[in-house]
């Protein structure tokens, strides 16, 4: 699977360069997350821009990766959802827990201020 992880002062960002999110690869980015977050990193951001489905795997890897960051005091941000995994996300209540923001560059932001308080 096509993931690219840079590791970027307070935070890793992780994006996922497949236009699926499912069963076929979202072990190997929960996988991934968990190096990233044993490697002592506790903000990642999920860069999901280039995914245009997401089953309920990759929901799962999504929830590992909010766990995670929780368990570590930390936070987690999933940025860039498409229509159908927006629609997704909505309709399983997750964008009730889980930070969402349009783009990587808002989620940087938003990272930045949450350090800064």
């Amino acid at each position: 699977m096509a993931i690219e992880i840079h590791k970027n002062g307070s935070y890793t960002l992780i994006k996922v360069n497949s236009d699926r999110l499912d069963t076929n690869n979202a072990p190997d980015l929960k996988s991934q997350l968990v190096v990233v977050n044993n490697a002592g990193e506790k903000n990642i951001i999920l860069d999901l821009s280039s995914c245009n489905y997401c089953d309920s795997s990759g929901l799962r890897a999504v929830l590992v990766a909010n766990r995670l960051c929780e368990d570590a005091i930390g936070t987690f941000i999933l940025a860039g959802l498409q229509p159908d995994v927006e629609y997704l996300v909505r309709i399983s209540m997750l964008h009730t827990v889980l930070l969402i923001t349009k783009t990587v560059n808002e989620a940087e932001e938003l990272l930045a201020r949450k350090e800064n308080l």
